[in-house]
């Protein structure tokens, strides 16, 4: 079986123990994508990466035009777009982890499994196991209030004199 890295993706506001944000959570596998590679612009499209998407579709369009004008033969345009395609391949998950980190969804964890089902699980009962980094608090807390009276911009320097 061909082991393969994952990472998990989860919400700002996920904190490790707690089940809040683990129906939303992304698991992207890291590595080669061979339906980036073969799919480009509509691989970019179905995870919702819209500018990349324009982004690749607007460079493939600009290299197929390089090469009409330079009057390249065909199978030299043939290797160029290959060449474009396995850079696409080997970067698309990588973009896609931005694009997530961009949205407010950053890497959490990162796991080694056989697939992604087996990732999202590894990667989902390791974060219930972890224990809470802080409590989080039953309602949102405001401004708290000093019993001492502050006075000047440095209170702690008041009582120095």
């Amino acid at each position: 079986m061909r082991m393969r890295s994952y990472t998990l993706h989860l919400p700002q506001e996920a904190r490790p123990g707690e089940s809040l944000g683990l129906d939303r959570a992304v698991v992207v596998p890291d590595g080669f994508s061979w339906t980036a590679f073969a799919f480009s612009v509509l691989w970019f499209l179905y995870h919702r990466l819209w500018i990349a998407a324009l982004i690749v579709l607007v460079g493939l369009a600009a290299l197929a035009g390089a090469g009409v004008a330079l009057g390249l033969p065909v199978g030299a345009g043939l290797i160029a777009t290959l060449l474009a395609g396995c850079l696409i391949g080997l970067e698309a998950s990588s973009l896609r982890r931005w694009t997530l980190a961009r949205r407010g969804w950053p890497v959490r964890d990162a796991v080694m499994a056989g697939s992604a089902a087996e990732a999202e699980s590894r990667a989902l009962n390791r974060w219930l196991a972890a224990s809470p980094t802080a409590p989080r608090a039953p309602f949102p807390s405001g401004p708290s209030r000093r019993a001492e009276p502050v006075i000047g911009l440095f209170p702690a320097q008041e009582g120095a004199r």
